[in-house]
């Protein structure tokens, strides 16, 4: 895994979604693009929001990269708070921010491909994430 871009894992956008729907996903593939984009180019994180993540990477034995520096932050942490920040759009029925952080950090990872570390979150919190184990087949519908 490349932790200096935050970028989906494959070179064609469609498969890449499409790889994140097969891990599990349940975010639009709109909503996946944009994070993406903005996590990419976004310059500073919310103090809270990466300490949510340091303490659930920490929980779970997932390894995070320059969690202390904002210009070389794991990307990973970059996904999860970007996604986080993001309000829920007026008239949206479903929205990934109504998503717990263990829910939503899953999806980060998800979407960067790290399937070890998706294990790790399932391993530790199986109260969670028990309905969540990927069956490798499309959802009908992302949020």
């Amino acid at each position: 895994m490349n932790f200096n871009t935050c970028e989906m894992p494959h070179n064609k956008e469609e498969e890449s979604y499409q790889q994140y729907l097969r891990l599990g996903g349940i975010i639009n593939e709109q909503d996946c693009k944009s994070a993406l984009e903005r996590a990419q180019s976004a310059t500073t994180f919310n103090k809270t929001f990466k300490g949510h993540a340091k303490d659930i990477a920490r929980i779970a034995n997932i390894e995070l990269h320059n969690i202390e520096k904002e210009d070389i932050l794991d990307p990973r942490v970059k996904l999860y708070v970007t996604l986080r920040e993001d309000d829920k759009p007026e008239g949206s029925q479903n929205h990934h921010g109504q998503m717990g952080d263990k829910q939503l950090f899953v999806e980060a990872l998800r979407m960067m491909g790290d399937t070890e570390s998706v294990d790790k979150m399932i391993k530790a919190f199986p109260h969670i994430f028990k309905k969540n184990i990927p069956n490798k087949e499309i959802p009908e519908k992302a949020i």
